[in-house]
């Protein structure tokens, strides 16, 4: 156990558009909880969503710190927390769930149906030097883990949740719609369990070598997703934009399989459900991650099966997180993850 942190600062989105980085910090853990002084932080669309007002009010709590991708190392603890946790590398979920509804009593504690609560949306996240999060919700990671690549822990979660559901078999053909994050990190999921194929569609070729180092076997425009309908025995949507779920349900071939992760806003070609039952394919979301998701990516970071690492592309410091948004918004094509370090 051990006090207040002082000193710091963190970054907070003060309302649409109104970011600024002021000093101070989370203050000491309370009973059940620990704090953690940041490693790295990660970016993502959501938190542009944030800054730029568009996600729904439901979900958002001006003003916030954001961040919900980070890792980082346990430096204090408090009541009613064990003190072994003390010089942990972890990284954690940021779901609060309420722990007694229907769905947290079946482990799908991010479909919780108690009051909306997560790290880096409505509570304090990790732009910061340090973040207190409840204990329960840590996953230790194995002494000399990198921390550059656990920082990706959570978007990877999100993949795994789908790869879980899908349970590709050694040998078997697969596809990932999408070469962003979410994309590149199914694509080594799926190596991972053997898959002996797994074709990248992406709208840039300039995404190949990175698509190829994560183990994609090919990439290919959405233009040539025509010749290969009907191919693959298990098919990930992951990003999100209009058609591309319809674009991803041809690929499947019958009886097969396919899991939608993205969120189009307005989507202009949406799946046409005569075709799904009758070619008999399955379809699975995933929305966020559940405790057993994120044991599995755990796992495969630290058994050496993905590597998030190899997204990084950006590396700004906490004072410019407006240089990450740039990054981002203008650099669209060179960037695939923008990480944030205290």
């Amino acid at each position: 156990m051990a006090g207040q942190v002082n000193g710091g600062r963190s970054v907070w989105i003060d309302a649409p558009g109104e970011l600024v980085v002021r000093p101070g910090g989370p203050g000491e853990p309370g009973p059940g909880e620990a704090l953690v002084r940041v490693a790295w932080s990660g970016i993502c669309g959501s938190d542009r969503e944030l800054l730029n007002g568009t996600r729904p009010a439901a979900y958002v709590r001006y003003p916030v710190v954001p961040g919900h991708e980070w890792s980082g190392t346990v430096v204090a603890v408090g009541e009613d927390t064990p003190e072994s946790l003390i010089g942990a590398a972890v990284v954690g979920e940021g779901i609060r769930p309420c722990r007694t509804c229907a769905s947290c009593r079946r482990g799908d504690t991010n479909l919780c149906e108690g009051p909306y609560d997560e790290t880096g949306f409505t509570l304090p996240g990790a732009w910061s030097d340090h973040l207190v999060v409840p204990a329960d919700l840590l996953h230790r990671l194995p002494a000399g883990a990198d921390l550059r690549a656990a920082a990706g822990l959570e978007p990877a979660a999100c993949v795994a949740a789908a790869c879980l559901k899908l349970a590709v078999q050694p040998g078997e053909r697969c596809a990932v719609v999408g070469a962003g994050t979410l994309g590149l990190l199914a694509v080594q999921f799926l190596r991972a369990a053997g898959a002996a194929e797994v074709l990248v569609v992406h709208t840039s070729p300039d995404r190949a070598r990175l698509a190829e180092q994560c183990g994609a076997t090919s990439l290919v425009s959405p233009a040539d997703v025509r010749r290969l309908a009907g191919r693959f025995d298990a098919v990930i949507e992951a990003a999100g934009a209009p058609g591309t779920a319809s674009m991803a349900a041809e690929l499947v071939r019958r009886g097969g399989l396919l899991a939608l992760t993205g969120i189009a806003a307005d989507d202009d070609r949406p799946l046409d459900p005569a075709s799904l039952v009758l070619r008999e394919v399955s379809v699975h979301t995933v929305f966020g991650a559940p405790p057993r998701a994120w044991t599995h990516a755990v796992r495969a970071l630290a058994s050496g099966a993905i590597d998030p690492g190899l997204l990084v592309t950006h590396e700004v410091g906490l004072d410019e997180a407006h240089e990450a948004f740039r990054i981002l918004e203008q650099e669209r094509g060179k960037a695939v993850k923008v990480l944030l370090a205290p």
